[in-house]
């Protein structure tokens, strides 16, 4: 059903990308979208260190990355964006991928070397109050946490895929996104490096004025891979509800966040199971400062627990990254959040600071996972920015993780 529809969808974009550029087929056109094409840089260099339980080796990752490419101007109301991505290992000691048997004595830094593609997309907005986008492209939904780039690793998650945005109703957005091909931040030469297999994302959100309420579904139907269990086992459907809002109170800015969701076995995935999910979060700005406090909750049966496999799961449950995939036993994190954010200091445009402590326990289970303490510093001036940034996990007496500590320092430019 699926397939058949995402058929349909390119043959439309195909068709009114064509009618557009039949509407607009002179050089003046051409020529006017050419001079609005814009160049796409995204330079970082990181540094990376990792000393992790029990392992003999600590992990020493210098990373550069490299994206460029460019964006056309609109030629009959269609648009190319065309970006390639490079990772170059300066220094590698180091586990690059956790599916290959290579550097065992070492932590693994998720960031292998890579030369691909990393977008080509057309755009097109000929039908009224919507956006066409076929091709390799960049998806965030909402905050992230089912949908996402992963954009803290140096190599970007793309979907190769038709998306469909319609914004016809005011304060209302549909978004449908039909996919056959996950690239992953493993790189293509990795055996968990591409999810195939015909899925589709929906997504609908609507502005009230105190805030944005969303329903979704996600419907995941991954391809078997040799040696990796875990991906058609992450074929899931997930359906649920999201509200996030904000709203001044006196000389504070209240912000608040509640979402809830199901998930169950879907496709051809061979285990069976209905999970749920849950989160709640309240945070106060006074001026420069934030306060906030939170809860998620991932259901487990004792045998796998609720998935988000598109996730940016690096902005979530801790900075270590020890729960990126959620334990069998589910998990519970609770956790406290303090931020402060100024406005030229020094040479500097902003400077941002982040501290967080993370308390986590199992769901289905009374035992204790650990806690992990988070720091970061960032500043940015113009189109360069760095940061430093830390991250503290300490075991519980259910060691599903090990001890382990991860020092970040990275500068990035971006045009």
């Amino acid at each position: 059903m699926i397939h058949s529809k995402r058929t349909a969808l390119i043959a439309c974009v195909l068709t009114a990308s064509l009618a557009s550029f039949g509407a607009r087929a002179d050089g003046a056109g051409l020529k006017e979208a050419l001079s609005k094409t814009k160049p796409l840089i995204d330079l970082r260099l990181r540094v990376e260190n990792v000393d992790q339980d029990p392992l003999v080796n600590d992990a020493e990752a210098t990373t550069f990355r490299a994206r460029l490419g460019f964006e056309t101007g609109k030629f009959g109301n269609t648009s190319l964006l065309v970006e390639g991505e490079a990772v170059m290992l300066i220094q590698n000691d180091y586990r690059p991928d956790p599916a290959v048997p290579t550097m065992t004595t070492y932590p693994v830094v998720p960031d292998p070397e890579a030369y691909e593609l990393n977008r080509f997309q057309i755009t097109n907005t000929s039908l009224p109050g919507t956006t066409l986008t076929l091709g390799r492209q960049r998806i965030a939904l909402d905050d992230q946490r089912f949908v996402g780039p992963v954009g803290w690793r140096q190599n970007e998650q793309t979907f190769d895929a038709l998306r469909v945005v319609n914004k016809s109703v005011k304060n209302l957005v549909l978004d449908a996104t039909f996919f056959n091909r996950v690239n992953r931040i493993f790189g293509k030469d990795s055996p968990q490096g591409v999810y195939e297999g015909d899925s589709g994302l929906f997504n609908a959100g609507y502005q009230t004025k105190i805030g944005k309420i969303s329903g979704f579904a996600y419907l995941l139907d991954f391809e078997s891979v040799a040696g990796i269990p875990a991906a058609v086992r992450d074929s899931t459907s997930t359906y649920g509800l999201r509200f996030a809002g904000e709203k001044p109170v006196g000389k504070v800015k209240l912000a608040y966040l509640a979402s809830y969701a199901t998930q169950t076995d879907y496709a051809d995935n061979p285990l069976d199971f209905d999970l749920a999910y849950r989160t709640e979060e309240i945070s106060v700005t006074f001026g420069k400062f934030t306060f906030g406090v939170g809860e998620e909750v991932f259901e487990g049966n004792g045998v796998k627990g609720f998935t988000t496999p598109l996730a940016t799961l690096h902005k979530f449950q801790g900075w270590a990254d020890k729960f990126l995939a959620t334990p069998p036993n589910g998990i519970e994190d609770r956790y406290v959040n303090f931020g402060a954010g100024f406005k030229a200091v020094g040479p500097f445009e902003t400077l941002g600071m982040v501290v967080s402590y993370h308390d986590y326990n199992a769901e289905r289970i009374d035992a204790y996972y650990g806690d992990e303490i988070n720091v970061s510093l960032a500043v940015k001036h113009k189109k360069l920015s760095a940061m430093l940034k830390f991250a503290d996990y300490e075991q519980g007496a259910l060691a599903t993780a090990r001890d382990t500590q991860k020092l970040w320092a990275q500068v990035e430019f971006v045009w």
